[in-house]
């Protein structure tokens, strides 16, 4: 029993970890939505994604998720008519984030409440120790 709660312990504390990352990346793309080049042509920040992998701890026989990578999203910019910006082509247009704030703001939603699922978890499994422990006193 005690090897199934520090399993689910590990895991739990896995995915709390996977789900940190995910959001340190989602406030750097909501945090340069508006960020632009500064010289004309210059291309705006560019949205970082994130990909998760599943890996086996040998020692507990359990899968945990981790970060695979970070990574860049390669949808295309947007544009906007801006011809006194100092990165506007020479047709007056301005590159803009391919951040969607929108999606962002879900996505933040999405891993806030499996960071919260993932220490509910954690203080299930610590509440049932504690209920062990104080049986067997």
């Amino acid at each position: 029993m005690a090897d199934d709660l520090m399993s689910s312990l590990k895991i739990s504390a896995a995915g709390m970890r996977a789900q940190g990352t995910r959001l340190r990346v989602i406030s750097q793309n909501i945090a340069n939505a508006n960020s632009l080049g500064t010289e004309p042509g210059q291309d705006p920040y560019r949205r970082k994604n994130i990909v998760f992998e599943d890996v086996l701890d040998r020692k507990l026989g359990v899968e945990l998720v981790r970060v695979k990578r970070l990574g860049e999203d390669g949808s295309k910019f947007g544009e906007r008519f801006d011809p006194s910006h100092p990165a506007a082509n020479e047709a007056g247009y301005v590159k803009t984030p391919n951040v969607n704030t929108l999606i962002e703001v879900m996505d933040m939603r999405e891993a806030q409440r499996s960071y919260e699922a993932n220490l509910t978890a954690i203080r299930s499994a610590r509440n049932m120790m504690q209920k062990t422990i104080d049986l067997l006193r």
